[in-house]
């Protein structure tokens, strides 16, 4: 696992291989991965309790990017089978698959405060500081 820089304690970059096949694809999941990681962070609501989330982004991401190309060189309309008089003409399941990815990653999106009609809604991550008081000064911790 890499780690982005300041993201990397946070929430690890997973191993791109164990999902994609391509190197095409594991660079661009990382370079998904480093623009998101990054602005959640530059926002303070990156925590480890996203990186699943996050991880379901990328690779909705690229699932998207894959069909999107698909589609765009086999069209949106998958042709009539020749031979078959019963055979109609359908939506490419490339298409569908390049629909459905976009809906995903929308959702997915708003859940992590990432979708700019979303950006308000969502919390800085809360990190827990020690309270300090006057008395701390003069008191020792005491060993349990």
């Amino acid at each position: 696992m890499n780690a982005i820089d300041g993201t990397g304690i946070i929430v690890e970059e997973p191993d791109w291989s164990r999902f994609l096949k391509t190197a095409a694809e594991k660079a661009d999941a990382a370079e998904h991965w480093r623009r998101l990681t990054t602005e959640m962070r530059d926002r303070e609501i990156l925590s480890p309790a996203n990186a699943h989330a996050l991880l379901r982004l990328v690779i909705t991401y690229v699932v998207h990017d894959r069909a999107a190309a698909d589609a765009g060189k086999l069209g949106g309309v998958a042709k009539p089978k020749r031979g078959n008089p019963k055979s109609i003409a359908r939506v490419s399941p490339h298409f569908t698959v390049m629909k459905e990815s976009a809906a995903a990653a929308a959702s997915i999106e708003a859940e992590l405060g990432l979708a700019p009609r979303r950006r308000n809604g969502v919390a800085k991550v809360q990190r827990r500081v020690a309270k300090r008081t006057g008395a701390d000064r003069f008191l020792k911790p005491v060993a349990k």
